[in-house]
C-alpha cells in the first residue's frame, strides 16, 4: 500500500470530559485523518458509536451506517484504496462480526489496510451464554479472524488498548498491508482511562519511512536493463505511487509494457507503448509479447496470483523475470526469477532513474506522448477479441458495446469499479476511457503521469483479483465516492451480485454520492452459465429471476433507467448522470449469449475443452 507522508493536525487526547476507551479509539482515528467509520450499530459496540457522535460534533470521523456489515467492510476497502488512508469498519458481537468476515478476507488477500473493531458482551459474562457472545467461550470470532488479518487481539483490560491499537494500526499499514482486528467487550469500551496511562503518538504513524531498498539488487537490475534489447514491463496494482517514475523508465529504453488486470487502472490504455493486459480477461497481444521470449521481463507490484499471472504462465514465471516488490510474501511466489528486488517501489524507481539517466547525462530520447484520444477507438479495436461488437447497434445491448460507450462518454475523472465475475472480465478487456487530464509535462510526458497525480489513490479502474467476492464493488463504490466527491464513480455489477448486496445503494443515496450503478442484467449468473457451457458440464443453478432493477431503485427514491437497446444507451445524458447529487441505476438488458473472455479461468480449473 501507499506510504502516506501527509501529516494530520495534532489532536488533543485530553478532552474536557474524562476520556474512556471508546473515546481514545476515535481520537486516534482523528489523529490519523480518517474521515469515515463504516459499520452497523449494536448493543456491544454502542459506546464506540457514542464516541463517534461526540467526535462528529467537533469535526471528527463520521459514522456511515451500512445495510449489512459485509457492505461496511467493502466500503472501508474502497475508502482505503481511494485515499491511501486506513479504512475502518466496526460491528457488534456475534453475527455482526461474522458478517464482516468476507469483506475483511477480501481486504487481507488484496493487501488493503483496514482497522476492524468488533464488540463483545461484558467480559464477566463470558462463558455464561450471553447474547451474541463471540469470545473463545462462545462462537469464537477471534479464531475466525485469525486467518484473514495481520493482527488479531481481544482487549481484556483498558490499559491494553493504547498498545494494542498502536500495534494494530502499524500491522495494517506494514507491507504488504491488510486488516487488523480488535475485539473489545462493551464494559471495556466504557471504562475511563487511567490518568497515568501513557498515550502513543498516533500522528507518528503517518510518518511512514519507506521500506528498506536492496541497493545492490537495484544496481544489478540497472545493469540488466542497459543490456536488454526490448524489455517487457509488467505493471501491477502496487505501482500506483511510483507510476510517474516507472513510465519514465519504460520510455527510457526500447521496451513495451503490459498490465495485470488490477494494474490496468494505473496506466493509460491508449499509450503507444502499451500492449494490453496479461491475465484474467486479458488481451492476446500481451500474451504474444511474452510468448516472444523477451530477454528481460520486469514485473513490479503484483501478487502473482492465478488471475494476475495468466494461471502461473511459464511465459511470465521463468528465468528471464525480475520481480520487484516491497513484500517478501509476494517475492516468495517467484522462485524461478532471475532477480528479486525488495523495497519501496517508488524509491526503487527513483534510484533506477538516477542510475540509468543521471541528471548530467544526455537524454536517452524524447518521452513518447500518450496516443491522441481521436485515435483511441482504432487502438482499442486492434487489441480486443471482438472489435466488431464495439459498434453493434442492434439489440439487445452487447456487453462490449456497453463498455466501449462508458469509456467514451464518462468524464475523464471517473472512477470505475467492477464486480467479481463477468463484470470484471468485460471491464478488464474492453474498458478504455479517454484520459485527457492536463496538458503536457516537460519532456513530452502526459501531465496525468507527472508528479503525484497518478498515485495508487488515482486508479481509474479497480477490480479485485484474489479473494474476489461478488457484491464487493457495490459497497466499494460507496467508499470511493465518499472519499473523493470530486470524481464520479461508475459501479459495474451483475444482476447476481446486485441481488446479494444491492441494498447498499441506499447508503449512496443517503450520503448524496454521485455513483452510477450499471447492472449487467441477463437473468443469470453469467460466469457460471458460460463456464458450464465451455466445460460441457450440466446446465444447472445459473438461472436468476427476471427483475426490473430500475423499478427497485425508483422504489428507493433513486432514478432508474432500463436500457433495452444501444439506442437507449446513446440517448442517455452522461453529463447529467455524473453530476447529480446521488446515485443513478442503469438496468442494462445485455445479450446473455455473448461469452466473456474467461478461457484463462477455465484452463486453471482444468475444465476447458
Amino acid at each position: 500500500m501507499e506510504h502516506n507522508t501527509l501529516l494530520a493536525p495534532a489532536v488533543d487526547l485530553a478532552p474536557e470530559r474524562a476520556a474512556d476507551v471508546a473515546d481514545l479509539i476515535v481520537l486516534a482515528l482523528e489523529a490519523l485523518g480518517v474521515d469515515y467509520v463504516f459499520g452497523v450499530p449494536g448493543g456491544a459496540i454502542e459506546p464506540l458509536y457514542n464516541a463517534l457522535a461526540r467526535s462528529g460534533r467537533r469535526g471528527g470521523p463520521k459514522a456511515v451506517v451500512a445495510r449489512n456489515e459485509q457492505g461496511a467492510a467493502y466500503m472501508a476497502d474502497g475508502y482505503a484504496r481511494e485515499t491511501g488512508k486506513l479504512g475502518v469498519c466496526i460491528a457488534t458481537s456475534g453475527p455482526g462480526a461474522t458478517n464482516l468476515i468476507t469483506g475483511v478476507a477480501c481486504a487481507h488477500d488484496n493487501g488493503v489496510p483496514l482497522l476492524v473493531i468488533t464488540g463483545q458482551p461484558q467480559i464477566r459474562n463470558f462463558g455464561r451464554g450471553a447474547l451474541q457472545e463471540s469470545s473463545c467461550t462462545g462462537i469464537d470470532t477471534m479464531a475466525m479472524f485469525s486467518a484473514c488479518t495481520r493482527y488479531n487481539s481481544l482487549v481484556s483490560h483498558a490499559e491494553q488498548l493504547p498498545t494494542k491499537l498502536f500495534n494494530a494500526i502499524m500491522q495494517a499499514r506494514h507491507a504488504p498491508g491488510g486488516p487488523s482486528h480488535l475485539s473489545i467487550p462493551v464494559d471495556i469500551l466504557r471504562q475511563p482511562l487511567p490518568d497515568d496511562l501513557e498515550m502513543p503518538d498516533f500522528t507518528g504513524l503517518l510518518r511512514s519511512v519507506p521500506a528498506l531498498v536492496d541497493l545492490p539488487a537495484v544496481q544489478q537490475l540497472a545493469t540488466l536493463l542497459r543490456s536488454a534489447r526490448r524489455p517487457v514491463w509488467v505493471i501491477g496494482e502496487g505501482c500506483g505511487e511510483a507510476i510517474s517514475e516507472l513510465m519514465q523508465i519504460v520510455q527510457w529504453g526500447d521496451g513495451h509494457f503490459i498490465a495485470t488486470p488490477d494494474g490496468k487502472g494505473l496506466i493509460n490504455p491508449r499509450h503507444l507503448r502499451f500492449r494490453g493486459v496479461f491475465g484474467f480477461g486479458g488481451h492476446a497481444c500481451a500474451a504474444e509479447l511474452l510468448a516472444g521470449e523477451p530477454d528481460l521481463i520486469v514485473a513490479l507490484g503484483t501478487s502473482f496470483g492465478e488471475l494476475n499471472s495468466g494461471g502461473w504462465s511459464k511465459s511470465l514465471l521463468n528465468s528471464r523475470l525480475v520481480h520487484v516488490d516491497d513484500s517478501d510474501e509476494r517475492l516468495m511466489r517467484t522462485p524461478t526469477a532471475k532477480l528479486h528486488v525488495r523495497g519501496h517501489i517508488k524509491t526503487i524507481c527513483e534510484q533506477l532513474l538516477a542510475l540509468l539517466a543521471p541528471p548530467d547525462a544526455a537524454p536517452a530520447g524524447q518521452l513518447l506522448p500518450f496516443q491522441h484520444p481521436q485515435a483511441s477507438r482504432k487502438t482499442l479495436e486492434s487489441m480486443v477479441d471482438k472489435p466488431e461488437m464495439l459498434n453493434q447497434d442492434s439489440g439487445p445491448v452487447k456487453p462490449q458495446r456497453l463498455l466501449a460507450a462508458l469509456g467514451d462518454r464518462c468524464t475523464p475523472r471517473t472512477r470505475f469499479v467492477a464486480d467479481a465475475g463477468s463484470s470484471a472480465v468485460w471491464a478488464v478487456h474492453y474498458l478504455a476511457p479517454c484520459d485527457q487530464r492536463g496538458g503536457r509535462a516537460p519532456g513530452g510526458a502526459d501531465a496525468a503521469m507527472a508528479g503525484n497525480r497518478r498515485r495508487r489513490a488515482a486508479c481509474w479502474l479497480r477490480v479485485t483479483m484474489n479473494f474476489a467476492p461478488m457484491g464487493w464493488a457495490i459497497g466499494s463504490a460507496v467508499g470511493i465516492a465518499a472519499a473523493n466527491r470530486r470524481c464520479p464513480v461508475v459501479c459495474l455489477t451483475g444482476d447476481g451480485s446486485y441481488l446479494m448486496n444491492g441494498q447498499e445503494i441506499t447508503v449512496a443515496a443517503e450520503l448524496g454520492l454521485t455513483v452510477l450503478y450499471v447492472v449487467l442484467n441477463d437473468s443469470a449468473l453469467g460466469m457460471v452459465k458460460h463456464g458450464q457451457r465451455l466445460a460441457g458440464a450440466e446446465p444447472i443453478g445459473f438461472e436468476l429471476p427476471k427483475v426490473d432493477y430500475a423499478a427497485m431503485a425508483v422504489a428507493m427514491g433513486i432514478p432508474g433507467h432500463v436500457i433495452h437497446t444501444p439506442q437507449d444507451l446513446d440517448a442517455l445524458d452522461f453529463d447529467a448522470l455524473q453530476s447529480r447529487s446521488g446515485p443513478t441505476l442503469l438496468d442494462v438488458r445485455i445479450d446473455g449469449e455473448e461469452v466473456p473472455p474467461m478461457n484463462l479461468r477455465m484452463k486453471t480449473l482444468g475444465s476447458a475443452r
